[in-house]
């Protein structure tokens, strides 16, 4: 029986991994927290990863406190560069199968048409930087790796946007979200599903890949719809970028262009509207 180890197993989309995994019995799944995979202790983690022994690692973990990666560059660098230089190095050396996951942050934010994963790269805060650098190490010491660069992402599980909006929305009479930013929302158990097809797919064709549902929307439209879907009286306001300022910048348009993932593996890439009523639906029968 063929081992799956799932990094950040607690997170968003390593907890949707772990439902779908019902799925899929033929499979020993390892589920691995912080403390069973250490990402930022690169001693231990080759310990860790001699330990386990998988012959398939889905890296779903990562440094994703965005605005933290600012003044935590050392961390987030070595959590999203180095230690997934050193994963890349041991499924090279073992081969065997590795889905790392990347982000739209790698973009500039300038484009005006939907990102080719052949698309100039420049990322505009250390986040973007560090997984920048983690996806060109994981290329150069595995080749036959699966870089699968999504956005937006929110869940049932853990903190997330939609789940921020939802709280905000019963708190308060009125809200302001940024709507100069756009791009695509991602529902985890969609993005779950899909790393599993590529997993059982005939042919395992490397090279990285773009992930999102489908949509072009800014966070304000995305707050419109979860009003609308989860029959909130909140009032939305868009307001623009520079009144609402963080530590780490925002790339402006990060819409991904999903062609090649649906055209090399046969995927049917859902609508964001139609995954978020999912996911409020499965939130409310929780």
């Amino acid at each position: 029986m063929k081992k799956i180890l799932v990094t950040g197993g607690n997170g968003q989309l390593g907890s949707e991994l772990a439902v779908l995994s019902l799925e899929y019995p033929q499979y020993n799944w390892v589920f691995a927290d912080r403390n069973k995979v250490t990402l930022d202790d690169l001693d231990k983690l080759s310990i860790q990863l001699d330990e386990i022994n998988p012959d398939v690692i889905l890296n779903c973990a990562a440094y994703t406190a965005v605005d933290r990666a600012e003044i935590e560059k050392e961390l987030a660098f070595t959590v999203n560069h180095l230690a997934v230089e050193l994963i890349a190095k041991y499924a090279e050396k073992k081969n065997i199968k590795l889905i790392q996951i990347s982000t739209d942050y790698v973009f500039e934010g300038s484009s005006s048409v939907a990102l080719r994963e052949d698309a100039e790269t420049n990322p505009i805060n250390i986040y973007g930087e560090s997984k920048r650098a983690g996806e060109v190490a994981c290329l150069k010491e595995n080749p036959n790796s699966i870089i699968v660069r999504t956005s937006w992402v929110y869940s049932k599980f853990g903190n997330n946007f939609v789940k921020t909006m939802q709280r905000l929305m019963e708190e308060r009479d009125t809200i302001n979200v940024v709507n100069d930013q756009v791009g695509s929302p991602t529902y985890a158990a969609d993005l779950a599903n899909a790393m599993m097809i590529i997993l059982e797919y005939k042919n395992w064709i490397p090279g990285i890949y773009n992930y999102s549902n489908e949509g072009e929307i800014s966070w304000y439209e995305f707050a419109l719809a979860i009003k609308e879907l989860g029959s909130y009286r909140c009032e939305v306001n868009g307001i623009l970028s520079f009144a609402y300022p963080t530590p780490a910048k925002r790339p402006k348009f990060s819409l991904l262009d999903k062609k090649k993932i649906k055209e090399t593996y046969n995927l049917v890439v859902p609508d964001y509207k139609e995954s978020l009523r999912k996911m409020l639906k499965k939130t409310v029968e929780d």
